[in-house]
């Protein structure tokens, strides 16, 4: 895939977009500009090599990650119920039509890196796909050290797995937690629920009583939020004027 330059109107974006054409034309990777800010999207199997040329090359040195996150693309930009005004493509969570879908999608999983250049003033957003049913990259760990409990989160919250992280396990769910809650296709309600068993006198497990639901917006309410610019005055005093 040859390396596309786009510009983005901002002069100063404009040479982060220009710098890193010149660094990394000749690799698979690609840059995505929109709303004023800058995607570079790196193939997994060079994601250590370009992480090291954004931290190190003198027309870019983004040596600070700001954050790590996980995403799931699975039933992205697909709509699971109609509406007639609110948009079509924010309705991901239904799980009932997810489990129809392709879960093992090469591009379902994907880790996103925030990146600050203090040299240049400039930030920078990078996004490696993972991976389908078992998705795994490499950690950036030896490169940005804040990465370590991101890593971990990202783990946790998304089951991706980040090959050389010395110490990859759960940091936000309990050591016996099933699944990954982040996870398009995992139930709202969740596989187990955890209480206190007063008789036992410690915290238990037990299979999940509440029924699993998707969230449907049925209810239209008729007030303010839904009005236009013409909408009338509010009444003054309160409900009891």
């Amino acid at each position: 895939m040859a390396y596309e330059e786009q510009t983005t109107g901002d002069p100063r974006l404009d040479q982060l977009v220009s710098a890193l054409a010149a660094q990394f034309g000749a690799t698979e990777c690609r840059t995505i500009c929109d709303r004023g800010e800058v995607t570079l999207v790196v193939p997994a199997e060079q994601l250590l090599s370009v992480a090291r040329e954004l931290r190190n090359h003198p027309d870019l040195r983004f040596a600070q990650l700001i954050d790590l996150c996980g995403v799931d693309y699975v039933a992205y930009g697909q709509a699971e119920w109609e509406t007639d005004e609110a948009t079509t493509t924010g309705f991901g969570r239904g799980v009932d039509a997810i489990r129809d879908l392709e879960l093992d999608d090469p591009e379902r999983f994907a880790v996103v890196y925030h990146l600050l250049s203090l040299e240049y003033n400039r930030r920078l957003r990078v996004r490696v796909y993972a991976g389908g049913h078992q998705p795994v990259v490499d950690s950036v760990r030896g490169v940005w050290q804040a990465a370590d409990w991101f890593e971990r989160e990202a783990f946790d919250l998304f089951g991706i797995l980040f090959r050389g992280h010395p110490d990859l396990r759960r940091i936000l769910t309990d050591y016996g937690f099933v699944g990954h809650p982040f996870r398009k296709d995992f139930p709202l309600s969740g596989q187990v629920e955890m209480r206190y068993d007063p008789e036992q006198q410690r915290v238990i497990y037990a299979p999940v009583e509440i029924e699993p639901r998707v969230l449907v917006p049925k209810v239209i309410r008729s007030d303010s939020r839904y009005l236009g610019d013409d909408r009338d005055p509010p009444v003054q005093g309160g409900a009891n004027a």
